[in-house]
């Protein structure tokens, strides 16, 4: 999945992983659209952000 890194905020959309491509300061997601798997987790425990991509600062 291609996801174009925004220039602002997602809005309604938090993260904290620092190491992210698409983290913004303020704890912001800056990724036109996320993706989260697997489809079957039964908790958040099982889920994961398949559009995070390791940032070259990081």
């Amino acid at each position: 999945m291609k996801v174009e890194k925004m220039n602002r905020p997602n809005e309604g959309v938090k993260c904290v992983v620092n190491t992210c491509h698409y983290y913004m300061n303020g704890d912001y997601c800056a990724a036109e659209k996320i993706e989260v798997q697997p489809r079957n987790a039964s908790d958040s425990e099982q889920t994961d952000c398949a559009t995070f991509i390791p940032s070259a600062q990081g």
